[in-house]
């Protein structure tokens, strides 16, 4: 695929404005063969400056839900729909996520994962090409068809919400146990890992 070298793209220039808003392409990180696989919208301002998906607060707060369930970030896949950040913020346009859909597909493809949990309303929307109450549809399982193959997906709140919401925490670190049950790695975490925290 044009623009894409295994799992990483390099010099995409499909979407104007998020070429001239990003500092850099922000590709997914982690296993290029993991069994879980994460999916925001798009870089913010952090990830775009560290060049990584979900290293601000909503990444601690992941990071902490994984930690939670006896995974690292180290045994995940994180990415994103789109992999610019777009102007202040914002969320990405049709036009960007449907530019960005085919090295989401290849991504997929290549790391096959056993669960994609989508981490939000704007990756949730695009999977399934319907609207979707997140707050509502957090925690069920659905099958979503990406390019030529279909996976199983999990629906979550964004980390985000729980930052304003403190309601929605604990119903997003049971969502991310979930996520560890149903993709098999909960049965290889030894259940100790969060016990070094103490």
């Amino acid at each position: 695929m044009e623009h894409m070298e295994g799992l990483c793209v390099t010099g995409c220039e499909r979407c104007p404005e998020l070429v001239d808003s990003r500092s850099r392409i922000v590709n997914g990180v982690g296993p290029d063969d993991a069994d879980l696989l994460f999916l925001g919208e798009a870089p913010g301002a952090k990830e775009d400056e560290g060049g990584e998906p979900f290293v601000g607060r909503s990444g601690s707060v992941l990071d902490d839900a994984l930690r939670e369930a006896g995974l690292a970030r180290a045994d995940v896949r994180i990415t994103n729909c789109v992999r610019c950040r777009p102007p202040d913020n914002r969320d990405p346009t049709s036009d960007e996520l449907s530019n960005c859909r085919g090295y989401l597909a290849r991504e997929l493809e290549l790391v096959d994962p056993e669960l994609v949990v989508t981490l939000g309303k704007v990756p949730s929307q695009h999977l399934l090409d319907r609207g979707v109450a997140i707050t509502n549809e957090s925690g069920s399982v659905v099958d979503a068809r990406v390019g030529d193959a279909s996976y199983r997906v999990l629906l979550s709140v964004h980390p985000a919400a729980t930052l304003y919401d403190r309601s929605q925490r604990e119903g997003f670190f049971e969502t991310i146990a979930r996520a560890a049950d149903l993709s098999g790695l909960a049965d290889s975490a030894d259940g100790q890992a969060s016990l070094g925290d103490f």
